[in-house]
This record gives C-alpha cells, sequence and structure tokens, in this order.
C-alpha cells in the first residue's frame, strides 16, 4: 500500500512539473489567464471560421452582413422615424438610428449566443482539455467579427447623411472595445448561470428585447425621461446598454458632444463588469461538462 501511495505521489509531481493537472480541478487564477493567453491562437482560429460560417450557407453569403443591418435600419426608420415619430430632437435621425441599430445587434448577438457558450459546446467541452473561458471568449469574438462589416456600412452612413469625418470619429473603436469587454463579462455569467440551470436560456431573448427599448435604440433615452426623479434618469442613462450606444453616437455625430463622464463611467463598466465576470465563470471551472 506505501508503495502505490508513493507512486500515486510520484505520478502527481510528475504531473505538476508538466503542467498537467486533473480535469476536476481549478486551477489559481493566475495560472488560468495564462492558460488563456498561451491558447490565443485556438481562440482567434475558433472565432474567426464560426464568425465565416454564419452566412455561408446563403447564396449571397458574406454579403448578408451588410444587408442584415441595412434593411434592419430602413424598417426600423419606417417605423419609430417616419411613423412613430420618436426623433426627440436628434437632427440627423437616421445616423442616431443606425448607430443604435448596429451596436445593440452585436449585443443582442452576444448575449444571445454566449447564454449558450458552454450548454451548446457539450462535447467539446467533455472531450478536449482547456480553459473552458475560451467558448464565451470565442462567441464575442465572434459576433465582433461578424459586426465589423456593419461597422463598415455606420461609417458610410455617416457620410450619406451629411456626417463630416472629424478626428473624434477615431473614438469609435475604442466604444466598440468598451463595449465588447462589458458584453464579454456579461457573457461570462449568463454562461456559467445557463450551464448550471439551462432553463434559463429562454430567459435570455426576453431580457435583450427589454434592453433594446430601454437602451435607447430607437429614441433619444436624455429626452424621453426629463420629467422624471434625477435617480431613475441616472439610472437609464448610465447602465452599460445605454452607455454602449451613447459613447458610439458621441464619436460619430457631429451634433452630440463628448461627454468624458459617460466615457469614464463606460470604462468604469467594461473593467468591472469584464473583470468580475471572469472570476464568477473561473470559479465554476471544475463543473463544466459534469452532469
Amino acid at each position: 500500500m506505501a508503495d502505490v501511495a508513493t507512486s500515486a505521489e510520484d505520478a502527481q509531481a510528475l504531473a505538476a512539473r508538466h503542467g498537467l493537472r486533473a480535469l476536476s480541478e481549478r486551477p489559481p487564477l493566475g495560472r488560468y489567464l495564462r492558460d488563456l493567453w498561451e491558447r490565443r491562437s485556438f481562440l482567434w482560429t475558433l472565432a474567426s471560421a464560426e464568425s465565416r460560417a454564419e452566412n455561408e450557407t446563403n447564396r449571397l453569403g458574406q454579403l448578408w452582413a451588410v444587408l442584415n443591418p441595412a434593411l434592419l435600419i430602413g424598417s426600423y426608420y419606417l417605423i419609430f422615424g417616419l411613423l412613430l415619430r420618436t426623433r426627440g430632437g436628434v437632427e440627423n435621425f437616421v445616423a442616431f438610428l443606425s448607430i443604435g441599430v448596429v451596436m445593440f445587434t452585436f449585443t443582442s448577438a452576444a448575449v444571445t449566443r454566449g447564454a449558450r457558450a458552454i450548454l451548446g459546446r457539450m462535447s467539446m467541452v467533455r472531450t478536449l482539455h482547456f480553459p473552458r473561458a475560451i467558448l464565451p471568449m470565442s462567441v464575442t469574438l465572434t459576433e465582433l467579427l461578424a459586426s465589423i462589416p456593419g461597422f463598415a456600412l455606420l461609417l458610410v452612413l455617416m457620410i450619406a447623411t451629411g456626417e463630416s469625418p472629424q478626428l473624434k470619429w477615431l473614438l469609435f473603436p475604442v466604444a466598440v472595445a468598451l463595449q465588447g469587454v462589458t458584453l464579454l463579462g456579461f457573457t461570462f455569467i449568463t454562461a456559467r448561470l445557463v450551464n448550471a440551470s439551462p432553463d434559463l436560456a429562454n430567459l435570455v431573448p426576453v431580457i435583450v428585447r427589454l434592453l433594446r427599448y430601454i437602451s435607447g435604440v430607437f429614441f433619444p433615452i436624455a429626452h424621453y425621461v426629463q420629467g422624471a426623479p434625477v435617480i431613475i434618469q441616472e439610472v437609464l442613462t448610465k447602465q452599460p446598454f445605454a452607455l454602449m450606444l451613447t459613447t458610439g453616437r458621441q464619436a460619430l455625430l457631429e451634433g452630440t458632444p463628448l461627454a468624458l463622464t459617460d466615457w469614464l463611467v463606460m470604462t468604469a463598466w467594461a473593467l468591472g463588469v469584464g473583470g468580475l465576470g471572469l472570476i464568477i465563470f473561473w470559479r465554476a471551472e471544475a463543473r463544466y461538462g459534469l452532469g
């Protein structure tokens, strides 16, 4: 029995020297982050392949990456711009609406697909050994790559609707990066929750639909909450899903000045939600794929 115990201890020591660990073991956070960095090529390959595959089955292929947001912008402008008239004092409503539609499409896809990042790839989780955070990260990166044609369309629409290129346009990629990090944090959290209770996945589309209307996709929130208590105004205008659109609009719209407070709050959301989401997800690392 002593020999067996010694052999087991030797085997564990040998595995530790070569960086191996048991599948049911959660690594320390520092090692976990190093593992993620070492697998960055795997992350990129997985995300880029899935991004290309999204429209490959369609006859028009990747052209739909531009047609989809263009059709959405046109239909929403007909409803909210012409029929309901929710301009709220916005001068260039087409550009305002276009930014909201394209950026929120990224939000919707990342949150909806990210919630099932683990549950939808269970065969991969059970057969391959890698940091499970790769999966929510790949979903967010996939949707970011899929949104690039839409972002390019935005720049064309800005010029077409009378916006002049300005130096502050360089802040738009920063706004998208802050949006992506924040969405990744929420994806980490929802992926863990849905893995623990799959029924929660049915609530995510409902929540996304609600966010679509309280984040200012179709109208300026600040204009319509002017008569509300200050606390309500602050909550609705400073919540992350609204600020994602606000910072994007401040970067691209000439009539919307930059507000340093909004960018600082959005940065705090990105760092806070992104970091907290990763920790929440990492704490359940050993439980993914079980059951």
